[in-house]
């Protein structure tokens, strides 16, 4: 009964919006959205009252640790109301006014709700058409990592970065922090001298002598992309429409890691249309960075796990570039339908690798998702969460970053794969681009994208509906038993040779001089359940695991050490718990020594050392890993 109100609804819905946008129209022309989706994690009522335009005035104390500025909002008073709502968590506010003569106005804060923070009411009439609010964030904002300069790369000056993914905008902007709602902004940031400052607008390329920076995004974004990092950063170009950021000591070496940036650029346009976002350029942040990386239009961040030298880690730039069609310009409504974000970005990723690299890259890729998609199953299932297997999620309640598992990434781009085999890889491209184009800079539900695809690839070809069998990819957990699987010979070759290994060849004669990246993880992914320290010792003195710069091949090898009491590896762990950030690295490792009481006293230890360098995404993963009290780590 739902899914069938869902999807009569969605029909209703697209019908309006084609009889109210034109596909043709600039993203600066563009009315606000018409029509909005309930969001359980927004205080926010757009039917009522929205947001469509930012001026953001705003200075950046390091001292303190606190942004305090103005939010000056353009609204839409799209009912006479005389109320509009915004989200806040952690932030002062210190007085609303509204209109351009500034008259201050009555506001009220809500009840403080779990993850969701307060909602700020703000009195208004119907004619209002601006409202200013004046605030100031808290030092522990959950957006915002303050780092000292010795957490830095250069350890010269202080460092700050912001994560607003999910709902954390909230923390140091008060918005309407829900991702099917959808403004421009301009900003002014004052910094410290001698510090540059970007966000997720146009930017500057080098530093002014002021502090002074001034921004405009001409696109409409939702909350969740709004970014600002502030640091001791200098900019080097690839080529006219990209380049790369980063602390002083790192940018030659991101600038040749990411030179290949330009090709994905032009591969990404020719599968699925113009690149709408005018410049790409990426910022390598500092290791504390919790995400590999994070789609800010015009601004990606990245994690410096990635640069491992060869290029072999470059695929998570092809997928924060792909997040510029699939995520920034047609976005999830809600958080509910977070796979129309990640699944569509992780697929068009390997068809921009298979462009650049090659079909038997993009291979290892997909069976390496795979790999990652089966581990994720099982892990869901064990923690008895198997309805979070499914695509269509139901988070109401819930920290909408429960949902950010691979089940959204790798099996919503395996359900992507299975429709191009079923169609054909040329229609299925055709039917993407038309449906980026069509939907440009509109927020999209799960059921709206089912009429879209009835509608624009079915078209009542009621056999081909039974075969792509969408109900059951969506809204069932688990996996179809007719879904792809992906095979490659390389990987056939790697397990041979750990046969080769087991059947007594020394490790150090294996044929391993060609291998990549993702050859070396499925080897070591492939691994028996039982290794002796004497195997674990050949291995390592044959292929320097344990001094591996790689970091995605040193995280799988450290989980193999825990595992095996490989005891010459602890140092190495221990080191890289401290000063690597990233979740998807932290979170395997913690739980692999949390299975064991002498693991779990080690993992204790080290957190209580490691926490203070982690940002507020990561460290309350591992809290809840651990069993952590914060107080315990000034004890």
């Amino acid at each position: 009964m739902f899914r069938k109100s869902a999807f009569l609804f969605a029909t209703i819905i697209l019908f309006l919006a084609s009889c109210n946008n034109s596909e043709k129209q600039s993203p600066q022309k563009n009315s606000p959205m018409k029509n909005f989706f309930h969001d359980p994690h927004s205080f926010a009522i757009p039917s009522e009252a929205v947001i469509t335009h930012l001026s953001w005035d705003a200075h950046v104390d390091f001292e303190k640790k606190s942004i305090e500025g103005v939010a000056r909002y353009t609204i839409d008073n799209k009912s006479g109301t005389d109320r509009i709502l915004f989200d806040t968590r952690d932030l002062i506010i210190q007085k609303v006014t509204r209109g351009k003569d500034e008259k201050e106005t009555n506001f009220k804060l809500g009840e403080e709700k779990e993850f969701l923070g307060q909602a700020l009411t703000v009195s208004i009439t119907p004619e209002t058409k601006y409202v200013n609010i004046y605030y100031k964030s808290k030092p522990e904002a959950a957006a915002l990592q303050w780092l000292s300069p010795q957490q830095t790369a250069d350890k010269s000056y202080p460092y700050l970065f912001t994560q607003s993914q999910a709902i954390l905008a909230r923390t140091w902007i008060p918005i309407q922090d829900s991702p099917g709602i959808r403004f421009t902004y301009d900003a002014h940031v004052k910094v410290p001298a001698g510090l540059l400052s970007l966000m997720s607008a146009s930017n500057p390329q080098e530093e002014n002598e002021s502090g002074d920076y001034y921004y405009e995004m001409k696109q409409p974004i939702p909350a969740y992309l709004m970014a600002l990092v502030v640091g001791d950063i200098i900019f080097k170009p690839i080529d006219e429409r990209t380049g790369v950021y980063a602390e002083r000591s790192v940018i030659d070496a991101a600038h040749w890691e990411f030179e290949d940036m330009d090709d994905m650029l032009n591969a990404a346009e020719e599968l699925y249309g113009p690149y709408r976002w005018d410049r790409y350029d990426v910022i390598v942040l500092p290791p504390s960075f919790p995400f590999g990386g994070m789609e800010n239009p015009r601004l990606t961040f990245a994690t410096p796990t990635i640069l491992a030298g060869d290029r072999s880690l470059t695929s998570l730039i092809a997928h924060e570039m792909a997040h510029s069609w699939s995520g920034n310009l047609v976005t999830n409504a809600t958080w509910n339908d977070f796979w129309l974000n990640e699944g569509f970005t992780t697929y068009f990723e390997k068809r921009i690798m298979e462009k650049v690299y090659g079909a038997d890259y993009a291979k290892m890729l997909w069976a390496l998702s795979y790999q990652d998609l089966q581990s994720d199953l099982k892990d869901l299932k064990a923690e008895g969460r198997w309805n979070d297997t499914k695509l269509k999620l139901d988070l109401e309640g819930r920290n909408p970053d429960d949902g950010m598992t691979n089940i959204a990434y790798d099996k919503g781009s395996l359900f992507l794969l299975h429709i191009e085999r079923i169609t054909g890889r040329e229609r299925f491209d055709n039917f993407l681009k038309n449906y980026f184009n069509d939907n440009a800079f509109k927020s999209m539900t799960t059921e709206a994208f089912l009429e879209y695809l009835n509608e624009h690839l079915i078209k009542e070809d009621s056999m081909m509906a039974k075969r792509i069998n969408a109900e059951e990819w969506i809204y069932e957990p688990g996996l179809p038993k007719d879904h792809p699987v992906v095979k490659t010979d390389r990987f056939k070759k790697v397990e041979e040779s750990i046969q080769t290994w087991l059947g007594g060849t020394a490790a150090r004669d294996l044929p391993t001089s060609k291998w990549t990246t993702h050859e070396w993880l499925h080897f070591l992914r492939k691994m028996p359940e039982n290794l002796s320290k004497e195997q674990m010792s050949e291995l390592d003195q044959a292929f320097h695991f344990t001094d591996s710069g790689n970091s995605e091949i040193l995280a799988e090898w450290l989980q193999l050490a825990i595992r095996h009491h490989y005891e010459s590896a602890y140092p190495r762990l221990k080191s890289f718990l401290i000063h690597v950030g990233r979740r998807k690295f932290l979170k395997p490792l913690y739980e692999e020594l949390a299975k064991t009481p002498e693991g779990l006293k080690m993992a204790r230890e080290i957190y209580r050392e490691a926490r203070p360098n982690y940002h507020s995404v990561s460290y309350e993963t591992i809290d809840e890993i651990l069993d952590w009290e914060p107080s315990k780590s000034s004890s």
